[in-house]
């Protein structure tokens, strides 16, 4: 088969349709209910046989109809990724407070652990979420010398804009904390980055350690220390977030919620191979990338979860 792209999301449905149930015998991490679920609803989605129907009948004359599809909600698929970003903007926008200054603070990890947490992903992602926060208390409480307990919504995003595994979190968080021994909220005015960078060096590190108490590990998380001295980069953005809070959600949901990939970005399938392109976040350049169908199903399964 040589298919060009035509209009629509079509392309990417017809990936998954010719090639799911052999992905799954080749990558058994993914077979398993919850990825089968969000497979299947996107390829139902748009067919009223499979998903169901709204029927139109026009009330003056009664003649003819119109049928309209359900839609699937999935976070799989590209026609009803609105949905799935309009809920979680309201769900995020539900638990700010108006009035209250938060930043958009991103932590990373280095490329050399990407391995060790996509293999052991069950074990150490909800790991690293907690331990983000964790990171965020202490640092706070350094700067200000006092115990304080900020306010946080994290999340994890496991890709980058190539769509390849970078594990990483983004919270929305306040910019200071509550002293309960005071009774009083501490404004922080000013993020020393250095000192952050190194705070989640160390959380993230000991995590791992902790985690997967092996000599391997061990031996990864000496190397860490060694070849990152001024820590992990963390990302603090201020003037760039919005002042209110339900753009504040929509802001983090560009981020973490978008769909797997646009379809406009699928240059090519041919059947085995899937050409997209992306910007590159270092050079801010259109970049093309040719990759077996089976990674290009990984990849976008992945960031479902």
């Amino acid at each position: 088969m040589n298919t060009e792209l035509t209009p629509g999301w079509n392309v990417f449905k017809q990936i998954f349709h010719d090639h799911w149930d052999e992905f799954k015998q080749f990558n058994p991490r993914y077979h398993n209910a919850y990825y089968d679920e969000l497979v299947n609803k996107m390829l139902r989605c748009g067919d009223p046989d499979q998903i169901g129907y709204i029927e139109h009948r026009c009330l003056d004359c009664g003649q003819g109809k119109h049928l309209v599809a359900m839609s699937c909600k999935s976070a799989l698929c590209l026609r009803c990724a609105k949905v799935y970003v309009d809920e979680f903007v309201s769900h995020v926008s539900q638990r700010l407070h108006e009035g209250v200054i938060y930043r958009h603070t991103v932590l990373t990890l280095p490329a050399m652990l990407r391995d060790t947490f996509y293999y052991h992903s069950s074990t150490l992602l909800s790991e690293l979420m907690r331990c983000g926060v964790r990171c965020m208390d202490e640092f706070f409480s350094d700067l200000s010398r006092q115990s304080l307990k900020g306010g946080y919504i994290v999340v994890l995003h496991t890709h980058g804009r190539n769509g390849q595994f970078n594990p990483h979190l983004h919270l929305i968080a306040t910019s200071g904390g509550w002293d309960a021994t005071a009774e009083r909220w501490v404004h922080l005015e000013y993020l020393p980055y250095e000192l952050l960078n190194k705070k989640w060096q160390w959380h993230a590190l000991t995590m791992l350690r902790q985690s997967m108490p092996t000599e391997a590990v061990r031996r990864l998380v000496s190397r860490c220390f060694r070849r990152y001295p001024k820590g992990f980069i963390a990302h603090v953005q201020d003037g760039d977030v919005p002042a209110r809070y339900h753009s504040l959600a929509t802001y983090l949901a560009k981020y973490v919620v978008t769909p797997p990939i646009s379809v406009r970005r699928i240059d090519r399938y041919d059947g085995r191979r899937v050409t997209y392109h992306y910007r590159s976040h270092k050079t801010e350049r259109v970049e093309h990338e040719t990759v077996d169908v089976h990674r290009f199903i990984g990849r976008m399964v992945q960031l479902c979860g």
